[in-house]
């Protein structure tokens, strides 16, 4: 390249970089320098570059920037340099080499040549240059140390490069620690050894992630087992990216691939260079099923979500079974999804029964309907994992587990009764706090002093609990109850941190066994051919993006419902307390309230949450206390948000009446007992 080609395109890097306040930031980072007391061989800056910007000001600068980066990154040391010197900005930079620039690529152009997806092989073969990249964060190291820049002086006096800045290492993209700093270099002037002026040295921050494929989630799903296997890639982050990723959640990463070369291996990974939270898009819709079924429910509040619960699993179960328990499940499905909260409430369910096979059916069934869902097994790890790192960082590599990775979507822990007391404890501690605390041992994993570290779990918890648990167990007093039912082998304390607890009754009085019995043989004997009335199917498919259109409604709480929820809240924390243990009803109760209320108001499309809604919330929240503190002064029935089966018109007009009585009952319930209620509910 000639030389007015050089000064034309240091030219446009000036005009750049004054146009996107580049300069300024020059300015201001050399006056942070100067007044700084440390005197350092290296200097660093830092410039986010965009280059659709750059090929509009420059065709050919933006070509290297997206094409080689290290040249690009040549020229813009240049010009700081060049602008330094001539603005006496730093006294301390005498050489070229002591100004460590780094290029920040914070956008791609949208073309599939400058797409990475991590789930094409062969990789390592295509040009080192900034790719962008999806993925889900599956493991991650501890903040270390690295070596920005190094100076190095002449083991011979006499040899001028015995003193100033004539051998200067910085860091570059996939360069190991041993390739900046180590004791074999000789001098370009006379080839006698060089020795590192330690104290000159610049340390920097240093964080390894592991990001894999969306995808990968399905083998650890509800999906069909599949040939395919997942590999992960390794990414750096360096100084101020360090932190920006979280296990569990999904980031789109522009970075550039290099190779790690590790006697005698060689790695490939990605030195990143910008990171940004990533959703894929997933178009929003309602069937025309649905749809059809919404405009003719649209005179009652309760109709429309009574109908789709009812039909819901009838792959699993029949329409009307376990109604109480798909409806809990619907609005977890519904209340999931939303990562960008840290105080988000989660909605756990704890499902009570005998027959755990077909309740483990639905579950699984429901799992694959989840933004998200992961499917934990007890021999697992249901938070973390520790191992030492393999790309000689000297550290920790801490491995997301069953929860971590169901971030933003449904952890399905299956039956409580097979985890052993260890699991339960850590379970037990998991819900409570709603974080995961990791101990990582310094001697252990090569540092010098000990970490503990937390991750928030952000997921709801499936779970279920045998009450029919028998033999040895039982002989030995294992079996306890809580409040007013039977809960098997869990511990009291695991079963009381899930907010939502569901006991599977019996249809009517009646086993429910006959029912399955004959739904399973229509099944096997009529497969592929609609086994209930046309009005009641309804397609995965079509719950599918029901779910996921009522995820993406927005809902504001009405007045009416908010004092419903706050006088029902505030009377129940009066009827359930005494003077020694004070109230059995926890703070945390009021959130819960909430999140049920809103999840049935998007389950029903509806962008603002009602009274009615707030009925459902306390209807299921009641029945939930009840199972676990016993009866109080309201005295709902067992099933009072499902009181008679649903199976036409008739029957969800009679639902519809014994909501109204209830809706009444609550309303007395909160006038008597709770402080002031009549002030802020309107009389009914």
């Amino acid at each position: 390249m000639i030389m007015e080609d050089i000064l034309s395109l240091k030219e446009a890097i000036v005009s750049y970089l004054d146009k996107t306040g580049g300069l300024q930031q020059l300015l201001d980072d050399c006056k942070s320098f100067k007044e700084s007391p440390q005197r350092d061989a290296v200097y660093r800056f830092s410039f986010h570059v965009n280059p659709t910007d750059l090929i509009e000001l420059d065709g050919r600068l933006g070509d290297i920037v997206l094409h080689d980066p290290l040249k690009a990154r040549a020229l813009f040391r240049s010009v700081c340099f060049f602008s330094i010197k001539t603005l006496s900005l730093l006294d301390q930079i005498h050489t070229e080499s002591q100004v460590n620039v780094v290029l920040k690529v914070t956008h791609l152009p949208p073309f599939p040549n400058y797409q990475l997806s991590l789930c094409e092989f062969p990789r390592g073969y295509g040009p080192m240059r900034p790719m962008a990249m999806e993925g889900l964060v599956i493991a991650m190291t501890p903040v270390t140390k690295y070596t920005q820049g190094a100076r190095f002086l002449c083991s011979n006096e006499d040899c001028s490069g015995a003193e100033g800045f004539h051998h200067i290492r910085v860091h570059a993209p996939g360069a190991t620690e041993t390739a900046t700093v180590r004791s074999d270099f000789t001098c370009l002037l006379c080839s006698s050894p060089l020795k590192e002026d330690v104290k000159s040295r610049v340390l920097g921050d240093k964080q390894l992630v592991e990001l894999i494929h969306v995808d990968a989630l399905d083998v650890l799903g509800v999906h069909p087992p599949s040939s395919l296997r997942y590999q992960s890639v390794t990414l750096f982050l360096r100084d101020e990216l360090c932190n920006s990723m979280r296990i569990g959640r999904l980031y789109r990463v522009v970075g550039i691939p290099a190779h790690v070369h590790q006697w005698p291996t060689v790695t490939w990974s990605v030195e990143a260079s910008s990171i940004q939270p990533w959703m894929p898009e997933n178009p929003c819709k309602v069937s025309k099923n649905f749809q059809a079924l919404f405009t003719s429910m649209g005179g009652s509040p309760w109709r429309f979500s009574a109908v789709v619960t009812n039909s819901f699993g009838a792959q699993v179960v029949p329409p009307g079974l376990y109604t109480t328990l798909k409806l809990g499940l619907l609005l977890s499905l519904v209340h999931s999804g939303d990562t960008g909260l840290d105080s988000h409430t989660w909605l756990d369910v704890l499902a009570l029964t005998s027959d755990t096979l077909i309740i483990d059916r639905l579950m699984t069934y429901s799992l694959a309907l989840a933004a998200r869902g992961v499917r934990h097994h007890a021999t697992g790890e249901l938070f973390s994992l520790l191992s030492k790192d393999e790309h000689g960082v000297g550290t920790a590599n801490i491995h997301a587990g069953s929860a971590l990775l169901a971030t933003g979507g449904v952890c399905l822990l299956g039956d409580l009764s097979i985890y052993r007391k260890d699991k339960m404890d850590a379970l037990q501690s998991g819900l409570e706090s709603r974080a995961v605390s990791v101990f990582i041992p310094g001697k252990k994993y090569g540092d010098d002093s000990e970490q503990q570290l937390s991750f928030p779990l952000q997921c709801n918890f499936w779970a279920l609990a045998n009450t029919a648990t028998t033999s040895k167990k039982s002989a030995k007093n294992d079996t306890v109850a809580l409040g007013s039912v039977e809960i098997g082998s869990v511990p009291p304390k695991v079963a009381e941190t899930f907010g939502l607890m569901i006991q599977c009754r019996d249809l009517g009085g009646h086993p429910v066994s006959l029912p399955i019995t004959v739904h399973t043989l229509r099944q096997a004997i009529q497969p592929g051919e609609p086994l209930y009335p046309a009005c009641m199917q309804f397609t995965t498919q079509d719950y599918k993006e029901l779910l996921a259109f009522a995820r993406s409604l927005q809902v504001e709480m009405s007045p009416q419902a908010e004092k419903m929820i706050h006088g029902y809240y505030m009377a129940s924390r009066r009827v359930r307390s005494d003077t020694t243990q004070g109230s059995s009803v926890s703070v945390a109760s009021i959130k819960l309230l909430i999140a049920l209320a809103e999840a049935h108001s998007k389950l029903s499309l509806r962008n603002q949450v009602m009274e009615e809604d707030a009925l459902i919330a306390v209807l299921l929240c009641e029945n939930s206390i009840t199972l676990k503190h016993g009866v109080s002064a309201l005295v709902i029935p067992p099933d009072a948000v499902f009181p008679c089966d649903l199976h036409d018109l008739e029957s969800l007009q009679r639902r519809d009446v014994a909501l109204e009585e209830l809706h009444q009952q609550v309303l007395q319930f909160v006038y008597a007992y709770a402080p002031g209620a009549a002030s802020y509910i309107t009389e009914e």
